[in-house]
């Protein structure tokens, strides 16, 4: 039976213009930078973005016919996935014309910083062009809300097929009733605590460039610094705060920081997600502090960088290294767990763990329960229906499948098992954080399982997968 016609891919081809178009924009912003720090790298620029614009402005023009057609699920999860996997390109492109890198690793850095990652594949990203710093950064502030979501909020006009793309990049709460209307809020909530970010650093002592980049990266939940050190570098527990701050509320719902204002702060405290988040991170810290001699607020840091993936560290890989088996483990269940559903975080995500643990234990009660006895699932006085527990359980059973199907061919390839899993749960959960393994001397082959696990965990899965059996339908033919 075949799932994708011709007119299936027309209606992919004709939206997919519109992230092309946006991509190609996105390459133009750095320029500002090139012009300030007299860099004379605009063409690195300009190349890709006038590719990406042409093949977008092409695809609108010549499938404009196909614009009035319904854009179904599919389409959009295919629509998304394939977004995501040209800017990554294009934004690979730049770096390689700017840095003369590989193009392999030039890819990698761009799809890093994009799923808000934040690997680096440079041993000196101090020695790099200011414009490609703050390109990275800007890339991950995009990510943070999604390259889909960011393009739809200004190019699109409302209607169905926004709302469609809108739930095909795993988006899910509504701020306002319509989907561009939650764009805007969304877009407009991110906007206020980047510029407060900014002020906060820069108030700190952190130059004003770094400050952009770096709060670009820790409200994106990305992770991808202007300095070697990352955090460490400014050897300031002022700074270290501030960025504690900035992690928790790029890990928190918009929604719930929606809410903040009308209900003077309740919906913030009262959001079980957030006291979850707050809750797991004084426990472990506690649990990590009586084990290790780590200074407490280097390890309230690395606690709260890896629950909320996004990976900024104040130690160097190497020295995390040494730390406790436990300590690392611990750290490894952080970053399968991530923060709230609706945030910037990657990960498994609580609301999905909290429901499948639910699940287990309706199972269990009903087992127990006299015979017919309906036992409901309910999150904060609010009942789950029993699709959305499944669909919890199998999202987990694939996500996990896929870390043990990476981690077993970087064991294969040569790479110690405790290492290796720690980084490929980093890579899948989109967090950064790593022990040694992943730099630019990996194997080339796990460079690009580690590009399609960082798409994966992204995308959270579903939307890749559609696209590849696309694909395979295509071929088939």
């Amino acid at each position: 039976m075949r799932y994708i016609t011709k007119t299936d891919l027309l209606i992919i081809g004709m939206n997919s213009g519109y992230l092309m178009i946006g991509v190609g924009l996105m390459c133009l912003v750095p320029i500002i930078f090139d012009l300030v720090y007299f860099e004379f790298n605009i063409a690195c620029f300009a190349i890709p973005a006038a590719i990406s614009i042409c093949f977008g402005l092409f695809l609108r023009r010549y499938l404009n016919e196909y614009s009035t057609r319904n854009v179904r699920l599919k389409h959009g999860m295919i629509i998304s996935a394939l977004g995501w996997l040209w800017a990554a390109i294009i934004g690979g492109i730049v770096i390689m014309l700017a840095t003369h890198t590989p193009i392999i690793d030039s890819v990698f850095e761009s799809m890093s910083a994009l799923t808000g990652t934040g690997i680096t594949m440079f041993s000196d990203v101090e020695s790099l062009p200011q414009s490609i710093l703050f390109f990275r950064a800007f890339e991950q502030w995009i990510g943070g809300l999604g390259v889909v979501v960011m393009v739809i909020s200004i190019l699109t006009k409302p209607g169905t097929a926004t709302s469609t793309l809108y739930h095909a990049e795993a988006h899910e709460d509504r701020i306002k009733p319509s989907t561009k209307a939650t764009l805007e809020q969304t877009i407009k909530i991110y906007g206020i605590y980047t510029v407060a970010g900014v002020i906060l650093y820069i108030i700190a002592g952190m130059p004003v460039f770094d400050s952009i980049c770096n709060t670009f990266t820790i409200i994106s939940t990305g992770g991808m610094n202007v300095k070697n050190a990352n955090m460490g570098f400014y050897q300031s527990d002022l700074i270290y705060f501030i960025t504690i701050v900035l992690m928790i509320i790029g890990a928190t719902s918009f929604l719930a920081h929606y809410k903040v204002i009308k209900s003077r702060g309740r919906s913030l405290i009262e959001d079980l997600q957030f006291k979850v988040i707050i809750c797991v991170i004084a426990v472990v810290s506690l649990l990590i502090y009586f084990v290790s001699n780590i200074v407490p607020i280097e390890l309230v840091f690395i606690v709260v960088s890896a629950l909320t993936t996004t990976g900024a560290n104040v130690a160097p890989s190497t020295v995390m290294a040494t730390w406790p088996a436990f300590v690392i483990i611990c750290i490894i269940f952080l970053m399968l767990t991530g923060g709230s559903n609706g945030s910037t975080v990657g990960a498994i995500k609580l609301v999905r763990i909290l429901t499948f643990f639910k699940g287990v234990y309706k199972h269990i009660r009903e087992i127990m329960s006299p015979k017919g006895r309906v036992v409901p699932v309910k999150i904060h006085d609010r009942v789950i229906p029993d699709k959305a527990v499944a669909e919890s359980g199998n999202f987990i059973t694939l996500y996990l499948l896929f870390i043990m199907i990476t981690w077993t061919l970087f064991c294969l390839l040569g790479y110690d098992p405790f290492k290796s899993l720690f980084s490929v749960v980093s890579l899948q959960g989109n967090n950064g954080l790593d022990l040694g393994i992943l730099n630019n001397e990996l194997n080339p082959i796990l460079k690009i399982i580690s590009m399609f696990n960082m798409w994966i965990g992204r995308l959270e899965i579903y939307p890749v997968l559609i696209t590849l059996r696309t694909a395979f339908e295509i071929f088939k033919r």
